[in-house]
């Protein structure tokens, strides 16, 4: 996976020093209550040091789940995932031939312009890398993350089942080298 840079952020590969960091982020309910069919928060820095393991562990020259984090001073601001998206069905679910984009933000940086910037990236990323289109899903009640998808210029494609066995907001961004 490679470092994604824009003008104030650095994409990154977690480190198990962004354990901490996980856990501040994923143990807030403010920030968990539109991820999963079922949110909950993180209640562990047990739980914190596997979901870093998990993103360690996507190995891809494309796909990646990237610690945000600003240039200036390496802080960590939040999570930036490009990944097959699992498709509605039984469970275990089973990754689609779609390909997903998602953020996670620390609710410090909210309001910042960080998740555009670093997703703007990410999707530049996909496309130079060949995909012909990516797809984002929001809970249906989370405006700042379709306010966001609106921003990239993604499209807005209405309510959907195809994914995560749950109702979501379907988004979908085309490459721009590839012809409609």
């Amino acid at each position: 996976m490679e470092n994604i840079t824009t003008e104030r952020l650095l994409l990154r590969p977690w480190q198990d020093s962004d354990i901490d960091f996980v856990y501040d982020l994923y143990s807030r309910w403010v920030v968990q209550r539109f991820i999963g069919n079922e949110p909950r928060v993180m209640e562990s820095r047990t739980e914190a040091a596997e979901r870093v393991a998990r993103f360690k562990a996507v190995d891809h020259p494309v796909h990646g789940i990237w610690a945000v984090t600003r240039r200036e001073d390496g802080a960590p601001v939040g999570t930036l995932l490009l990944k097959p998206i699992p498709s509605s069905g039984e469970e275990p679910l089973q990754p689609s031939d779609d390909v997903e984009i998602g953020w996670h933000l620390h609710p410090d940086y909210w309001g910042s312009g960080f998740a555009s910037e670093a997703a703007e990236a990410v999707l530049a990323h996909a496309f130079a890398h060949g995909l012909n289109r990516v797809v984002a899903v929001t809970n249906p009640a989370n405006e700042a993350s379709q306010s966001v998808c609106r921003r990239l210029g993604m499209k807005e494609k209405g309510l959907s089942k195809k994914y995560y066995n749950a109702t979501c907001s379907l988004f979908v961004a085309k490459n721009p080298s590839v012809a409609a």
